[in-house]
């Protein structure tokens, strides 16, 4: 099934990956749904909501303070190299993450659409403008914003908000576009982004599901490969590659 793969993947000139929690729990990434120590006295919607924040602006950045340090420990794995390399063999690709950690931007894939935000990013919480992503916040002084004076928040999605529209809407055109799409590490639930395999599928792409589970898109896809990404995706990629090479 690997090889067969490859060879679809090496013949494709556009390819899509979206990627979920998975292939970053490879390398350690905590989902932080079960939250430890003080943090379990706080409902999910108390430090990641508008309300929250505006209510308890100390305490959500003390928590996503705590989150980047932990972060900052964590590096890519095999699957995020893998799929950095798959771009370099891609005349058109793609990646399409439901992930905050950052870790493909790290392992340096270019053409990324990060769906929910990115942890190490800050925003201003009323203009949305983006500032340093290197700026360290100080709970007790939040900074404001330059350009219209409101408080300084992480660039999160959170509960409650839309996605943002020329996001979704470029990750829509590229599943339309899309010869062979993979699905990794994805529950596909969590909508809009679920809803990315099914239109690939519909316009007539490849759809390849890797995961260490059968989820509701097995039944949907093609091609369905039950293990961890970091150890699949790079077979693959070194099939294409030889494939490419020839």
């Amino acid at each position: 099934m690997i090889k067969k793969i490859a060879e679809i993947a090496s013949n494709c000139k556009r390819i899509v990956v979206l990627t979920g929690a998975g292939i970053s729990a490879e390398s350690g990434v905590p989902t932080f749904r079960g939250k430890d120590g003080v943090w379990a006295n706080f409902k999910p919607e108390e430090l990641a909501s508008v309300a929250g924040f505006m209510e308890n602006t100390e305490i959500v950045w003390e928590w996503y303070n705590w989150r980047r340090e932990l972060m900052e420990k964590v590096k890519p794995n095999k699957g995020h190299i893998a799929i950095t390399n798959l771009e370099k063999l891609s005349p058109n690709f793609s990646l399409i993450t439901q992930n905050v950690d950052g870790l493909h931007t790290i392992a340096e894939t270019q053409n990324i659409l990060e769906l929910h935000g990115n942890i190490s990013r800050n925003k201003c919480s009323v203009c949305h403008l983006i500032v340093d992503e290197k700026l360290v916040i100080d709970p007790s002084n939040i900074p404001t914003c330059k350009k219209c004076g409101g408080k300084i928040r992480p660039d999160i999605v959170w509960f409650g908000e839309m996605l943002d529209e020329q996001l979704i809407s470029q990750a829509m055109v590229d599943s339309e576009q899309a010869e062979i799409f993979f699905c990794i590490g994805t529950s596909a639930v969590v909508h809009p982004a679920a809803s990315l395999p099914s239109i690939a599928k519909q316009r007539g792409a490849v759809l390849v599901e890797i995961n260490t589970e059968e989820t509701v898109l097995t039944s949907q896809a093609d091609y369905f490969v039950q293990g961890k990404s970091g150890e699949i995706l790079p077979e693959i990629i070194q099939l294409v590659q030889e494939k490419k090479s020839i």
